[in-house]
């Protein structure tokens, strides 16, 4: 269920307790590291950071009065999720992602195409997800967004 909060804020103040504590530690940890010109908000019943349309002012191509959303965290009804979409994107990040977590977890990889899933707070790797973040500038997934588009339009 996609919650209807308009502010972050709102968003975690309503998560249950056993969820409020792992999405404020996700959000702690993005903030620390993401670089600058993301912006924090809501959108698709989530919280994330986008490329606003001051950086990107065609926004996200399926609703275009949205901006180009980058990075989203929710609380799911049995897991916690963290969407990035530069793994799915960018094969290289990708790949990248797939050979540290290795490194950071001994559990098993629950992973869609943009989605990690957790079923428990504790199995979330924060400095794995911190250093996930910091990977990609908004130039950088700018440039990512639009070579995947064009081949797309050409069809």
């Amino acid at each position: 269920m996609q919650s209807k909060a308009k502010t972050v804020d709102q968003y975690i103040d309503e998560l249950p307790p056993e969820r409020k504590k792992i999405i404020s530690e996700l959000r702690k940890v993005i903030k620390k590291n993401i670089p600058r010109g993301f912006s924090e908000g809501m959108g698709y019943g989530m919280m994330g950071w986008s490329v606003p349309h001051s950086l990107y002012p065609p926004g996200y191509h399926c609703t275009p009065e949205l901006p180009l959303p980058f990075i989203g965290i929710a609380s799911q009804k049995n897991f916690v999720a963290v969407y990035h979409m530069g793994i799915y994107a960018d094969p290289r990040l990708l790949n990248w992602f797939t050979g540290e977590w290795k490194k950071h977890s001994i559990k098993k990889l629950d992973m869609g195409k943009s989605c990690l899933r957790f079923k428990k707070p504790e199995d979330v790797p924060l400095n794995l997800i911190g250093e996930l973040a910091s990977k990609m500038t908004p130039r950088d997934w700018i440039n990512c967004y639009v070579s995947m588009l064009k081949p797309n339009k050409q069809k």
